[in-house]
């Protein structure tokens, strides 16, 4: 199973904390060698810092996603330190709560910015390189469970997040129409213990109270370790799809019948 990564490339992004710290820590486990990514300088030195002493070996670079420039330097510096890349997680995201019309025009663009451009720039930076490896690859976007339903108070996140489910979806068909060697996996998770909703600024009313809610369904979340070997295994499998949440299918399930029937639209809270 995953023990086939050993020795292959991984960049990930958003790798300092939550799912990516999980991805980082389990594909040096595998002997992967590392690419790691992300805004905070303090927790990426400590992370590869950690990874390094366990043997990882590591490159580790403060990106912003949102800048093109950024991801194009780092796609440059991974491919200087180890020659080529294997596995691509485009996986920094943040959350931000609130109604639709109340959220500012600089909280949308920061959402639009890390979790869908932020997605782009690694697409565009990345993926012209694992096309001239000719060798296989596979490219991971981290969407969420709000990738495949709505949720009130979560428009910024979901428009993002349903817009990265589309793009990963497209991807994998352009890819498969070109014989490519290089596969696609969308992870649309549930609660994953992170700090996803640490810059968070819900007002008050029902966006509070379900950022409240969120923040503790979060915090009670999976583990990313455990996550991590669910990714793993299904990149193994070359899955597209990546559910690890299956308690969240009749959500989905609900929401794909409504669209057949033609029904409006009904949210429980009680889903998240």
């Amino acid at each position: 199973m995953s023990e086939q990564q050993a020795g292959r490339v991984a960049v990930i992004t958003g790798a300092a904390s939550g799912i990516g710290r999980g991805l980082a820590e389990h594909a040096g486990q595998l002997g992967m060698r590392l690419v790691l990514a992300d805004r905070d300088p303090q927790r990426l030195t400590t992370l590869a810092g950690e990874l390094r002493s366990r043997g990882s070996e590591v490159l580790a670079r403060t990106t912003d996603v949102a800048s093109a420039a950024e991801m194009e330097a780092l796609r440059d510096a991974a491919l200087k330190r180890f020659g080529g890349v294997d596995l691509l997680f485009n996986n920094a995201g943040v959350m931000q709560t609130g109604a639709s019309w109340e959220l500012s025009e600089s909280q949308w663009r920061r959402m639009l910015d890390i979790n869908l451009l932020g997605v782009i720039n690694g697409l565009r930076a990345f993926v012209p390189t694992l096309l001239e490896q000719g060798r296989p690859a596979h490219v991971i976007n981290t969407a969420s469970m709000a990738g495949l339903v709505a949720s009130p108070f979560l428009a910024a996140y979901t428009v993002t997040k349903q817009a990265l489910v589309a793009l990963s979806e497209v991807l994998h068909h352009e890819l498969a129409a070109l014989g490519a060697p290089v596969s696609v996996s969308v992870l649309c998770p549930g609660p994953v213990a992170s700090r996803i909703m640490a810059s968070d600024q819900a007002g008050a009313g029902a966006a509070a109270a379900l950022g409240a809610q969120l923040e503790q369904s979060i915090r009670e979340g999976m583990p990313a370790e455990e996550l991590a070997a669910l990714v793993f295994q299904a990149i193994d499998e070359k899955r597209f799809w990546i559910l690890p949440h299956p308690q969240f299918k009749p959500a989905l399930q609900a929401r794909t019948q409504s669209i057949l029937d033609g029904t409006n639209p009904v949210f429980q809270l009680a889903e998240f």
